[in-house]
């Protein structure tokens, strides 16, 4: 009796695809078709280090934003200000200041000061969904930069949109449901973790710092569930005191440990889906990382390229003029910030300098480390920069000149001055209608006092110019930056 021999499943599946398409193997056309890599190959230390230096560059942002939602959001006992000057909340909530940001603050770097800040993280894992409200601000210039854990913007509310006053909800990646009554709108977040940063802008007088106490009292962040349909009011000059854990430091709170960093990759990159296109990125850097698991030379590797990958690449985009594109006179811009796709060179050295950053649209910001004739701007010099006549940043909203340290922090000074721009009435202009500011360590005299913008007597420093609501000049890049002029 002859044995009958029966093919498997999968062979038949095979030889059918054959017999179908004359030989022809069919190629993936989209990116669930491609296979990932086989578990158990044996990786090197080299090609681990190779891979984990590209994924250290790649999710430093990433891991920054989760540790700063961690510190502040997760661990905030109650709505307050930490040292006394950094507004901080537990996640889903927020903190306004009432006036202007304090120099003291080491939580962001390149901060302004023609804005009464807010801050809010975004938890969507706590609460699905969370509200916000916008008062009515009549003419007064604002935003609100709503991030995810990408860093970039996925909601557009301000005064450039025509917002309307009201309550806005946000939420999660996986929230489905209907909008409530009484709320304007619904934004749906792509990760779970985000922020949510108000910018009201404020004149340096004292009659707007008091105008405009009644308004940031109603900017208030709540999760959803308490919501009234009725506007929730908090009198953000009672806000008590939270202890800074970082009192004492010069520089940024250092939300991004290298030697903790491929401890926490995993889990960050569960919290954040692949962009399209990314899949193969995410598997390659995911074989690594679960290679290097149980094997403790590879750990080991890892956190040494973790450490000199910091210091080699990820320390030097800190300086303005290796980030961006030329703006001309030696300023250097951002054309994708808070928008940054696969630009993942732009997306870290931005996390860097100055980490939340608004969309063009919203603010364009010029950054400059050297004078005009390329020498670096340093303490005991004296510097002008001088905008010709009708040559201020064309702004619908307010443009500034601002001073930052080595740390990209306010350098503290006597007249406790910052910056100078829209916020200052008291600016004198040249006779041609020219407008100069003076970048030095000692007073200018009469008058120009008013112009003075104070500098450290030694050190390096930089200069930033920021245009919210720019007008198309900037936006489209025709206006140009003024020279940096070093004089006796």
């Amino acid at each position: 009796m002859k044995r009958l021999f029966v093919l498997p499943m999968f062979l038949i599946a095979f030889i059918n695809t054959f017999a179908q398409h004359g030989g022809q193997v069919l190629q993936p056309t989209k990116s669930s078709e491609v296979k990932a890599p086989i578990p158990g190959a044996p990786l090197s230390k080299e090609y681990v280090q190779a891979v984990g230096k590209m994924a250290y560059i790649w999710g430093w942002p990433l891991v920054n934003m989760h540790n700063r939602e961690a510190q502040i959001g997760g661990k905030s006992p109650y709505r307050g200000y930490m040292g006394g000057v950094l507004p901080v909340a537990p996640s889903n909530q927020n903190t306004m200041l009432h006036d202007y940001l304090a120099p003291e603050q080491r939580f962001i770097t390149s901060p302004n000061q023609d804005v009464v800040y807010g801050l809010g993280f975004l938890n969507f894992k706590k609460d699905p969904a969370v509200i916000i409200q916008i008062p009515d601000f009549g003419n007064r210039f604002w935003v609100y930069q709503i991030v995810d854990q990408r860093s970039n913007s996925f909601a557009t509310v301000g005064s450039m949109y025509n917002t309307k006053p009201g309550f806005y909800m946000f939420v999660g990646p996986d929230w489905k449901g209907e909008k409530p009554a009484g709320v304007e709108a619904v934004y749906k977040s792509p990760t779970n973790i985000g922020a949510i940063f108000p910018r009201v802008f404020m004149d340096d007088t004292p009659q707007d710092k008091k105008d405009i106490q009644k308004l940031i009292n109603q900017i208030v962040q709540y999760p959803a569930t308490d919501f009234t349909g009725k506007m929730q009011t908090i009198n953000w000059t009672e806000t008590k005191t939270i202890p800074d854990p970082n009192a004492g430091s010069k520089g940024e709170t250092a939300w991004v440990v290298p030697e903790k960093f491929f401890e926490q990759l995993p889990v960050v990159m569960e919290e954040v889906p692949a962009l399209p296109g990314e899949e193969a990125m995410y598997a390659w850097i995911k074989q690594v990382l679960d290679a290097a698991k149980d094997n403790p030379e590879l750990q080991k590797a890892l956190v040494d390229v973790a450490v000199e990958t910091e210091k080699e690449i990820i320390n030097p985009m800190f300086e303005f003029r290796n980030n961006g594109v030329e703006a001309g006179n030696g300023w250097r811009t951002q054309k994708n910030a808070a928008e940054f796709g696969y630009g993942y060179f732009q997306r870290t050295a931005t996390a860097k300098g100055n980490m939340f950053s608004n969309i063009p649209f919203e603010t364009m910001y010029f950054g400059n480390d050297f004078d005009s004739s390329k020498g670096r701007l340093t303490g005991g010099k004296s510097y002008e920069v001088t905008f010709k006549k009708g040559e201020t940043p064309p702004v619908n909203g307010f443009w500034s000149l601002t001073l930052y340290n080595e740390q990209h922090f306010f350098y503290p000074n006597e007249i406790n001055r910052f910056s100078l721009g829209t916020k200052n009435k008291d600016l004198v202009y040249n006779s041609d209608g020219s407008l100069t500011i003076y970048v030095q360590p000692d007073v200018p005299k009469g008058k120009l006092k008013n112009n003075w913008l104070p500098s450290p007597k030694s050190g390096v420093f930089s200069l930033y110019i920021r245009a919210y609501g720019p007008k198309e000049a900037i936006y489209k890049g025709t206006w140009t930056p003024p020279l940096i002029k070093k004089t006796n």
